[in-house]
C-alpha cells in the first residue's frame, strides 16, 4: 500500500486572497467507510488521474519485486503476489470505468481518452515482462511436483494461458507493434461508444400535434410531456431512442410515418455519415485485430478469441447459429404472414415493413390472446419486480437483501441494499440504477464497483454489485410501471448479480472467471422463473389497489410465451451471425461496412422486414464492449439455463433446495474452478439436452 496522497486545492476567502484546501484522495487508502463501499461523496473528477496515476506505479513497484526475487520461482513468491497485485488500480478503474458508463460528464470522457491508452501501455508492460514470464513459466512446468493443490494448478494454467496469449512469447518487436496495437483498440473502443452515446442523445422526435399521439398508451404520453418539459418544450411531447420511450412508439403510434423515423433514428445510429459516425472506426478495429491475431498465431480474430471459450472455434458457431437460423426465420414467416393478414384486414394498403413490426405483432397479440401488455403494467411496478426476484432468491440460496440508505451512491435515486447468508453472514452490497439520463448508456448491465475474492492474507473481500438499467421512469401521478421485456431484464441482470456476490476463491484469477458463453448463464436463468404462475403471484401486485393479479391475467402471460419469438430469435441469430462475420474476416482491404452487413444478412436470405438486432455501427457488445466473436454466447447459454431450468421443474420444486445448492456451488460459486462444461457437467450429471431451448423458443 502506497502512502496516502493529498491534493491541494486553490480557493479564496471572503476577502478575495487565495488559501488552500488539503484534500485526501479516496482512492489512494482503503475506504472508510462502512462495509468499505466507494465514498462516492469524497470522489471528485481531479482525484481520477492521480489515483491511476499512483496506481499503475504501485504495481509496477510490485512487479519488480517479484521479477528481482532471486530465489527459485514458486507459487509463494510468483504467482501469489502477482494474483494480488494491482490493488490501488484496481479500486480506481472499477470506479471509473462503471461511471463513465452510467454518469459520465464531457470532461470524463476526456480523461477516458487519455488514461485507455496508458492502461493499455501498463497492462502490456506486465504481460510482455520477460523476467515475470520466464518466473511464471517455470512455475508453470513445475506445476506437478510441488506439491500444489488442483486450484492452485489451476490458476497457474490460467496465468501462463494469460501470458501468451497476451505476447509473452513474441520477440520484441512483435510484442512492441502488439502492445501498439492494444493501444489503439483501446481508444477505438471508446471513440465507438462515445459516440453512439451522442447519436443516441441527439435525436429527439417532437410532437406538437395531439393527433400524432392516437393509438400510444396514456403511460407513454405522459412520460412523452415529461420528457418535454424538462427539455424546455412544456405543452409538446418528447420521444427519444431510450427503449422505454422508443417501444411502446413503435408498439402502439398509429402515425406510421412517425413510426418510421423513430425506427429508421434507432437502427441508422452510427451510419449518418456525420462526425458520430463509426463506419471508419470499425475498418480500423477489424484491421487491428486481424493484425493482432496473426501476431498470435491465429487465422482470424473469430479463432483467437473462441481459443479459450466453451465453443473452442468459429466453425462450431457457426454451425450452431446455423442450426438455429433456419427454423427461427421459418417461424418469423409464419407471423409476419399473420399479421400481413391483419393489415390487409383493415385496409392498411401496404406491404408491412421493419417499422411495422412492433405495431402488428401487438395487434396480433391481442387477436391470438386477448392480451394487451398495458394490461399487466399495472401490477408491474418497479418496487414490485424487485422485490419479487429478492423473494425468489430467498427461496433458492436463503439470501435476504436489506435496504441501506445511508450509504452514498454515485447519484440521487441509486437504492443500496445489504446482501447476506440465511444465517446473517454478510455477503456484500447491490446498488440499482433504474432509469434512463443523458449521462448514461443505453441498454442495462451488471458491473462491479469491487469483486469478491480473498486479500493476499486469506481475508475475504466483500463486493460491491451494481444492477445499471435503463427503465420506464416514473410520472409525477404514477410510479414506475414496467413492460414485461423490462421485467425480465431486471430478473436478468440481478441472476449476474448473484454471480458475483455468491462467487468464492481465494485467487482472482480464477474466482468467478467462467468462459465467455457460461457467463450468461446464471443471468438468463433468472429469466424463468419470472414467468411462472407461482412466481408471479409473488410480486405483480395493483399499484392502486394492492391486488395479485388476476389468474386469467397469468394465463395469458403462459398462453402467449411463444408469442414473436420467431422475430426475436431470428434478429438475435442474425446479429450473432453479423458478429462472427466481421471477425472471421482476414483482411479489411476494399471493406464497405454497410455493404458488407448486407453481403452478409443476404447471404443467409433474412427476411427484409427484420434486420439484426444491432446494425453494425451501433453493435457496442462487439465493437465497444467484451462481447467480440460472443454474442452468439447468449444463445449458447440459453441452450444450458433452459436444460437447467428444466431440471428445477420436472423435480416438482420450482425452488428445490438441493438442485439449487448444486447450481450454486457448482456455476454461480466455483464456476471458475475448471472449465464451463466440466462445471455445469457437475451440476446437472449429464450434457445439456436441447429440447427445452427449442421448445421455449417455439422451434420444436
Amino acid at each position: 500500500m502506497i502512502a496516502l496522497s493529498v491534493i491541494i486545492l486553490a480557493s479564496c476567502t471572503d476577502n478575495g486572497k487565495p488559501q488552500t484546501e488539503t484534500v485526501e484522495n479516496p482512492f489512494l487508502t482503503e475506504y472508510q467507510t462502512p462495509f468499505k463501499v466507494v465514498p462516492f461523496d469524497k470522489i471528485k473528477t481531479e482525484h481520477y488521474m492521480p489515483a491511476f496515476e499512483a496506481g499503475m506505479k504501485e504495481q509496477l513497484a510490485e512487479i519488480d519485486v517479484i521479477v528481482n526475487n532471486t530465489e527459485e520461482p514458486t507459487f509463494q513468491n510468483t504467482i501469489l503476489p502477482y494474483d494480488k497485485s494491482g490493488e490501488t488500480l484496481s479500486r480506481v478503474s472499477s470506479v471509473f470505468f462503471n461511471i463513465i458508463e452510467c454518469n459520465t460528464t464531457d470532461e470524463l470522457q476526456e480523461m477516458a481518452e487519455q488514461v485507455m491508452p496508458m492502461l493499455s501501455k501498463h497492462g502490456d508492460a506486465i504481460a510482455m515482462n520477460p523476467k515475470l514470464f520466464e518466473r511464471i513459466d517455470y512455475v508453470y512446468q513445475h506445476r506437478h511436483e510441488t506439491g500444489l493443490d488442483d486450484q492452485q494448478i489451476r490458476v497457474v494454467e490460467k496465468y501462463h494461458e494469460d501470458f501468451v496469449r497476451h505476447g509473452a512469447a513474441l520477440n520484441a518487436d512483435q510484442q512492441a507493434e502488439l502492445s501498439q496495437i492494444n493501444e489503439q483498440l483501446s481508444t477505438l473502443s471508446l471513440q465507438f461508444g462515445n459516440n453512439l452515446l451522442k447519436e443516441n442523445s441527439n435525436f429527439k422526435l417532437v410532437i406538437e400535434n395531439p393527433e400524432d399521439l392516437a393509438g400510444l398508451p396514456q403511460g407513454s404520453i405522459d412520460a412523452a410531456a415529461q420528457q418535454a418539459k424538462e427539455d424546455g418544450m412544456e405543452g409538446k411531447w418528447v420521444f427519444t431512442l431510450s427503449k422505454p420511450s422508443l417501444i411502446p412508439f413503435l408498439q402502439y403510434a398509429n402515425n406510421r410515418e412517425l413510426r418510421k423515423q423513430m425506427y429508421l433514428a434507432y437502427y441508422n445510429r452510427g451510419d449518418n455519415n456525420n462526425e458520430y459516425d463509426n463506419k471508419e472506426i470499425i475498418k480500423e478495429t477489424l484491421r487491428l485485430k486481424q493484425q493482432k491475431a496473426k501476431l498470435l498465431g491465429y487465422d482470424c480474430p473469430a479463432n483467437y478469441i473462441l481459443a479459450v471459450n466453451m465453443a473452442q472455434d468459429a466453425a462450431t458457431v457457426d454451425q450452431f447459429l446455423a442450426d438455429i437460423f433456419t427454423p427461427a426465420q421459418e417461424l418469423a414467416k409464419k407471423e409476419l404472414k399473420e399479421m400481413q393478414a391483419i393489415a390487409d384486414k383493415e385496409g392498411a394498403g401496404f406491404k408491412l415493413e421493419g417499422w411495422d413490426w412492433w405495431y402488428y405483432a401487438e395487434k396480433l397479440r391481442v387477436a391470438k390472446y386477448e392480451f394487451d401488455e398495458t394490461q399487466i403494467q399495472p401490477f408491474l411496478t418497479v418496487d414490485n419486480v424487485r422485490n419479487g426476484m429478492f423473494e425468489a432468491a430467498n427461496k433458492l440460496y436463503g439470501v435476504t437483501f436489506t435496504q441501506n440508505n445511508t450509504l452514498p451512491v454515485y447519484y440521487p435515486g441509486v437504492e443500496t441494499y445489504e446482501v447476506k447468508e440465511a444465517n446473517g453472514d454478510f455477503l456484500g452490497i447491490l446498488y440499482l440504477d433504474y432509469y434512463p439520463r443523458t449521462s448514461k448508456s443505453g441498454g442495462a448491465w451488471c458491473t462491479s464497483f469491487r469483486e469478491a475474492g480473498h486479500d493476499i492474507n486469506g481475508n475475504k473481500i466483500y463486493p460491491l454489485v451494481s444492477l445499471v438499467m435503463n427503465f420506464t421512469p416514473p410520472t409525477d401521478n404514477v410510479p414506475a410501471l414496467l413492460t414485461w421485456d423490462e421485467t425480465e431484464t431486471m430478473w436478468h441482470e440481478f441472476g449476474h448479480s448473484l454471480h458475483a456476490f455468491f462467487s468464492d476463491g481465494l485467487y482472482s484469477r480464477t474466482c468467478g472467471a467462467v468462459p465467455h458463453d457460461f457467463v450468461e448463464l446464471p443471468s438468463q436463468i433468472m429469466e424463468n422463473w419470472v414467468a411462472e404462475p407461482e412466481v408471479i403471484r409473488m410480486y405483480a401486485k395493483h399499484y392502486q389497489t394492492g391486488e395479485v393479479m388476476p389468474d386469467s391475467l397469468i394465463q395469458k402471460i403462459e398462453n402467449s410465451a411463444l408469442f414473436n419469438q420467431g422475430f426475436m430469435t431470428t434478429e438475435l441469430i442474425a446479429a450473432s451471425i453479423l458478429d462472427m462475420k466481421f471477425h472471421e474476416l482476414t483482411s479489411v482491404e476494399g471493406l464497405d461496412v454497410d455493404a458488407f452487413e448486407k453481403q452478409q444478412m443476404e447471404a443467409i436470405h433474412l427476411m427484409p422486414e427484420i434486420l439484426p438486432r444491432y446494425r453494425s455501427t451501433n453493435f457496442s457488445h462487439i465493437f465497444s464492449g467484451g462481447y467480440s466473436a460472443g454474442y452468439y454466447a447468449y444463445t449458447w447459454a440459453e441452450v444450458l439455463d433452459k436444460d437447467a431450468f428444466n431440471y428445477f421443474k420436472t423435480s416438482g420444486d420450482l425452488f428445490n433446495p438441493e438442485i439449487a445448492k448444486a447450481f450454486r456451488t457448482h456455476c454461480l460459486q466455483d464456476g471458475g474452478n475448471d472449465e464451463g462444461m466440466v462445471q455445469y457437467r457437475k451440476f446437472r450429471g449429464q450434457d445439456p439436452d436441447n429440447e427445452p431451448y427449442l421448445k421455449a423458443r417455439g422451434l420444436k
